[in-house]
C-alpha cells in the first residue's frame, strides 16, 4: 500500500518551458549525511537507481498543485516537480517539507519567491505588509480591485502577496458572484472591470488559484468574465460555443466520472489559453507558464487513465473495424483516436513507447488500413494524422507490419499502397495531404532509420518488398503522363515544339513533382534497387520528357533527378545515358530557354559544370562528340569550352600512351618493302611460305595495307588477287571487288592506324586533313547540331 502511495514521476522543466519526464520511482524523505539535512530521495522502480536527491532547503519555495503535484526551483532555470500517483502520498511528503521549513501544511506554498532586485525593497517594507489588503467585494469597488490587480503584475513580490490574499479569503468565488449580478443588471462598466480582474488573476500564474477558477462550479463564470473585453464593441459568445457548439462525444461511454471531469476541464482550459486570452507580450510571456503546466499534467493523467482501461480501448477498436459500424460512428471513433494520439505527445519517450505498443497490440495498423481506404474525407484525414504519429514513433513497427501483408492480401490493399493512392488522389488543389503523405513515405523508405541492430536484414528485406509491391503504384502517374508512341518519332523530331506530355494542369504537375522528389531521394539513398528499376523501365527517358512541361518547377524536378544520377558517377548509369542519348532533351531545354538568365538556365549549366569539374570522361566524350556544335556558341560561361578542353586533353593523353606501341617509320618501311618483295615472288609462282610463317597476321596485315593505300589515294586499289598493288592504283573508276570490301571490313581489331571513312578502327588516332574536312561536312548536316536537337 505504501509503495503505491509513494509512487511518483520526476519532472524537470526544460529550456522550452516544457516538462521532461525523468522516470518513475518511489519517494522517501530521510537524513542524508553528505548533504547535512533532510532530503527527498526518489529511487527508480525499474532498477533502484537514484533518480533524485534533493535537500529540503529552509529557503526554497515549494508549491503544492492539483493535490498530487509538488513543484520547486533548486537553482536558476532549474525547476523540479514530483507527480504523485495518490493524493495521500503527496500530503505525506508535503507535511514533511513544511515540518522542515516550519510552515503550516494547510498552505499551498511554503515561501514567497523573491527576486534579487527586490530584496532591498522587501527589507524596507513594514512587517504588517505581509499581505495585500483587498477591497471589499462590492460592485462599487470593482474599479479599485481592477487597478490593484493590474498594478501588482510588474512586481513578483506583490504578485505573490496578492495571490496569498485571494486564496486565504475565498475572494475568487465572491468576485464570480458579482459577475452574475453585473450580467443580470447589464452593468457593462462592472463587466469590463471584471474582465481586467480575472485576466490579471490568471497572470498571477498560481496553480492554487487555477484549481479554484477551473473547478466545475467556477470555470464557466471565468469564461463569461473574459467575454467582456473593453476593446470589443460586442462581447464574444464563448460560453455559447462551449455549451452548445462544442459537443462532448463519448464514442464509448466513459464510466469514470473523474476522467470525464478531467477531459471537460482540460478542453475548456485549453480553449481559454488558445482562444480567449490574447497572445502575451514579451513582458507577459512567462505569466502563463503554470497554466501551460496545468494543461500538460492534465493531459498526462487523461492518457494514463485511458491507457490503463483495457476494456474501453478494446471496445473502441472492435467498433472501428466492424463493417456494420455506421459511417458517422466510425468518424467519431477515428477522431477520438486522433485526439488520443495528440494527447500522447505530452508523454515522455518511455511512456510514449508503452502507449504506442499498447495501440499496436490492440491492432491500430490493420484498423488504419481499413479506414484510410474509405471515401469519407474527414475519416481519411484523421487516419492520416494517426498514421503520421505511428510513423514518427516507430517506422520499423510500420515496416514490420506491411511486410507481413503480402502473404494474406492483394497488392491493392497493402497499407503502403493505400497511402500512395491517397497521396495520388488528393483532391486538395494545393496537395496539402499529399505533401504530408510523401513525407511519411520518405521516412518509411529511408535507410538511415533501418539500422537497428536487432534486425540487420530489415533494410534489404523492406526495400525488396517496396520495389516488388509498391514502386509500380508510386510511378504509375509519372509513366501514364509521359506515355507516347515510341514508333511515331516524327512527333518528337518535328520542328514545332509539341508537348507529348499532359501535366499542363497545375495540380497534376505538382503531383508529378512530389513523385519525382521521392524518386530522387531513392536515387540518393537506394543503390541497387532503384538502379535496376530505372534501367528496366527506361525511367530517366520518361522523366526527361517532363523537360517540355510549361511548368518550370516540374522541368527542374526532372533535371534534378538526372543530376542526382550523374552525381553518383556510376558508369552503369553513364552508359545508360550515353546509349539512350539522354542529354538531348536537356540541351533542347537549354537552347529553347535562349538567353534568359533564370533558374532553369543555371541548373543546366551546373549539370555540365559538374561533369567538367569531376572529369567524367565517358560523358565528356559523348557530349563533345555529339553536341559541341550546338553548344559552342554559348560563351557567357566557359563550361562548354572547358568540356572541349578536357576532351582534347584526354585525346592527347590517349595518343601519347598508345604511341609507345606503334612501330616507328623505319620499321614500317621495311615491312612494306618485305611485303612488296613477297608480292613479286607470288607473281613468279614461288610460294610465300618459304620466307614467312603461316599465320593469320600476315594475311590480315596485307589486307590492311591494301585498304590503307586505297584510302590514301582516294580509291580501293586492288589487283585481281585481292592483294595490294606495288604501284599506285588505277584511276578512281576502278571499283573494289566484293571480296576486297569484305576483307576490309574484317580488319577492325588490328593494332594500327584508324582508317577514317573506311570503317576500320585502330587504337591510335592520326589526324588527317582530309578526314577532318569530311567530319566537318558531316557535322554541318547532322540534325544533332541544329539549333534545336532532335528537331
Amino acid at each position: 500500500m505504501s509503495d503505491t502511495r509513494r509512487r511518483v514521476k520526476v519532472y524537470t522543466l526544460n529550456e522550452d518551458r516544457q516538462w521532461d519526464d525523468r522516470g518513475t520511482g518511489h519517494v522517501s524523505s530521510t537524513f542524508v549525511e553528505r548533504l547535512k539535512g533532510i532530503s527527498l530521495l526518489v529511487r527508480a522502480e525499474s532498477d533502484g537507481s537514484l533518480l533524485l536527491e534533493s535537500k529540503i532547503s529552509p529557503n526554497t519555495a515549494y508549491q503544492k498543485q492539483q493535490d498530487t503535484l509538488i513543484v520547486w526551483s533548486e537553482a536558476e532555470n532549474y525547476d523540479l516537480a514530483l507527480s504523485f500517483q495518490e493524493k495521500a502520498g503527496c500530503d505525506e511528503i508535503w507535511e514533511k517539507i513544511c515540518q522542515v521549513q516550519g510552515k503550516d501544511p494547510a498552505l499551498e506554498i511554503t515561501q514567497d519567491p523573491i527576486d534579487e532586485s527586490e530584496e532591498e525593497r522587501l527589507e524596507e517594507l513594514p512587517e504588517t505588509s505581509h499581505l495585500v489588503e483587498l477591497p471589499h467585494c462590492e460592485l462599487s469597488r470593482l474599479e479599485e480591485m481592477a487597478d490593484l490587480v493590474t498594478s501588482v503584475l510588474s512586481s513578483p513580490i506583490r504578485r505573490e502577496k496578492l495571490a496569498l490574499a485571494l486564496m486565504s479569503e475565498g475572494y475568487i468565488k465572491k468576485l464570480l458572484g458579482l459577475f452574475q449580478v453585473c450580467e443580470d443588471l447589464d452593468n457593462r462598466e462592472g463587466l469590463h472591470h471584471l474582465y481586467e480582474i480575472v485576466r490579471g488573476v490568471l497572470f498571477l500564474n498560481k496553480a492554487a488559484l487555477f484549481e479554484v477558477m477551473f473547478s466545475d462550479d467556477c470555470i464557466m463564470d471565468v469564461v463569461g468574465c473574459l467575454e467582456y473585453d473593453p476593446a470589443l464593441v460586442q462581447p464574444k459568445r464563448h460560453r455559447e460555443f462551449l455549451t452548445k457548439t462544442a459537443k462532448f462525444k463519448e464514442v464509448i461511454p466513459i464510466t469514470d466520472s473523474e476522467l470525464r471531469q478531467k477531459i471537460h476541464q482540460t478542453y475548456r482550459v485549453q480553449y481559454i489559453q488558445d482562444i480567449i486570452l490574447p497572445t502575451p507580450s514579451v513582458f507577459e510571456e512567462n505569466f502563463l507558464s503554470t497554466l501551460t503546466s496545468f494543461i500538460f499534467f492534465n493531459k498526462v493523467e487523461i492518457v494514463s487513465m485511458l491507457q490503463e482501461d483495457e476494456k474501453f480501448l478494446t471496445e473502441v477498436f472492435a467498433q472501428l473495424t466492424d463493417e456494420a459500424t455506421e459511417a458517422s460512428k466510425r468518424r467519431e471513433l477515428v477522431n477520438f483516436f486522433k485526439e488520443f494520439c495528440a494527447f500522447s505527445q505530452t508523454l515522455q519517450p518511455q511512456n510514449r513507447d508503452a502507449f504506442f505498443k499498447t495501440l499496436a497490440n490492440l491492432g491500430i495498423l490493420p484498423a488504419l488500413e481499413i479506414v484510410m481506404g474509405m471515401d469519407d474525407l474527414q475519416v481519411r484525414a484523421a487516419a492520416t494524422d494517426i498514421f503520421s504519429y505511428l510513423v514518427e514513433f516507430s517506422p520499423s513497427m510500420v515496416r514490420e507490419f506491411v511486410m507481413q501483408e503480402p502473404q494474406q492480401t492483394d497488392d491493392d490493399v497493402l497499407l503502403i499502397n493505400v497511402v500512395i493512392k491517397q497521396m495520388i488522389c488528393d483532391s486538395d488543389p494545393e496537395l496539402g495531404g499529399a505533401v504530408q503523405l510523401m513525407g511519411l513515405l520518405r521516412t518509411l523508405i529511408d535507410p538511415e532509420n533501418m539500422l537497428a541492430p536487432i534486425n540487420k536484414t530489415e533494410k534489404t528485406e523492406f526495400l525488396s518488398f517496396f520495389y516488388k509491391y509498391c514502386m509500380h503504384v508510386l510511378t504509375a502517374p509519372l509513366l501514364a503522363n509521359t506515355a507516347h508512341d515510341k514508333d511515331s518519332k516524327d512527333l518528337l523530331e518535328s520542328p514545332v515544339k509539341i508537348n507529348p506530355v499532359c501535366p499542363d494542369n497545375f495540380q497534376t504537375a505538382q503531383l508529378l513533382a512530389l513523385i519525382l522528389e521521392l524518386l530522387t531521394f531513392c536515387v540518393e539513398h537506394h543503390t541497387y534497387h532503384i538502379k535496376t528499376y530505372i534501367m528496366n523501365k527506361d525511367l530517366l527517358r520518361r522523366v526527361l520528357l517532363l523537360m517540355n512541361s510549361k511548368h518550370t518547377f516540374l522541368a527542374l524536378c526532372a533535371l534534378r533527378f538526372m543530376r542526382r544520377i550523374i552525381g553518383l558517377k556510376d558508369e552503369y548509369y553513364n552508359r545508360y545515358i550515353i546509349k539512350g542519348n539522354l542529354f538531348e532533351p536537356v540541351i533542347n531545354a537549354l537552347l529553347d530557354n535562349g538567353t534568359r538568365y533564370n533558374l532553369l538556365n543555371s541548373a543546366v549549366i551546373e549539370l555540365f559544370e559538374f561533369i567538367k569539374v569531376e572529369d567524367v570522361k565517358s560523358l565528356i566524350a559523348h557530349i563533345v562528340d555529339n553536341f559541341y556544335k550546338a553548344l559552342e556558341s554559348i560563351e557567357y560561361v566557359q563550361t562548354f569550352k572547358g568540356l572541349k578542353g578536357r576532351y582534347e586533353q584526354e585525346k592527347d593523353r590517349q595518343s601519347q600512351r598508345l604511341n609507345r606501341y606503334r612501330r616507328d617509320a623505319r620499321s614500317m618501311d621495311e615491312d612494306e618493302e618485305m611485303w612488296f618483295n613477297d608480292d613479286e615472288d607470288d607473281e613468279e609462282g614461288e610460294s610465300v611460305e618459304k620466307n614467312r610463317t603461316e599465320d593469320d597476321f600476315s594475311d590480315s596485315y596485307g589486307k590492311y595495307m591494301e585498304a590503307k593505300k586505297g584510302a590514301a589515294n582516294g580509291s580501293n586499289g586492288a589487283n585481281s588477287n585481292g592483294k595490294a598493288a606495288a604501284v599506285p592504283p588505277a584511276p578512281p573508276a576502278a571499283t573494289p571487288s566484293v571480296n576486297t570490301a569484305a576483307s576490309s571490313a574484317k580488319t577492325t581489331a588490328l593494332p594500327a592506324t584508324p582508317l577514317g571513312k573506311t570503317g576500320l578502327v585502330g587504337l591510335v588516332d592520326y589526324p588527317d586533313d582530309e578526314d577532318e574536312d569530311e567530319e566537318d561536312e558531316e557535322e554541318e548536316q547532322s540534325p544533332r547540331k541544329r539549333p534545336r536537337l532532335g528537331s
